[in-house]
């Protein structure tokens, strides 16, 4: 059980109504991560503010920062996370043999070289406490730019900070993600 309350799906707080409306309108119910930060509207505006402009403005493929979101959330251990970017990844194209390699990436011939230097700064990132020189020299060996890097770098490091809410929180899965 979450250790805060879960606020309603529709919440009696209007800034907090609107703002789960916005999420409505993207075609997204607002998830109990969502309905538990919402106790602190103006800390749920700047999360909307920053999560869902990395979700959907950003230049990299969704494809290589779903993976790099799932390794994020198989080294923090944060399952609520993983189950939600698991069916991500796998409409963003990633297939469910790649999931199955995460743990042993390194190792498998499923990731190609542009996938494990973004791998590499995924583990980097969430094992801390920050990503190594050369993992960022990998990632330009295998052609990303500087904004494709700081679009990689901000992504990982959101994500620490989503893993580390939700285990502090114990935020439970919705109903429907337990099975």
């Amino acid at each position: 059980m979450s250790r805060l309350k879960m606020l309603p799906a529709q919440p009696e707080d209007p800034a907090v109504a609107a703002m789960f409306d916005e999420v409505r309108a993207r075609g997204v119910r607002p998830p109990n991560l969502y309905r538990v930060i919402g106790h602190a509207p103006e800390m749920l505006r700047a999360w909307l503010d920053f999560a869902w402009p990395l979700r959907l403005n950003a230049k990299t493929s969704r494809r290589i920062r779903e993976l790099l979101i799932l390794r994020g959330a198989q080294v923090s251990g944060a399952n609520y996370e993983w189950v939600h970017h698991t069916k991500m990844a796998l409409a963003a194209g990633v297939s469910q043999a790649q999931i199955d390699a995460l743990a042993d990436w390194e190792g498998s011939d499923l990731f190609d070289a542009e996938e494990k230097a973004v791998l590499r700064l995924a583990q980097e990132v969430t094992a801390g406490p920050a990503a190594s020189a050369e993992a960022i020299d990998g990632l330009k060996k295998v052609g990303f730019d500087e904004a494709a890097i700081v679009e990689l770098t901000l992504t990982a490091s959101f994500y620490v900070c989503v893993a580390r809410f939700l285990l502090s929180m114990d935020v439970e899965l919705e109903d429907d993600d337990r099975a």
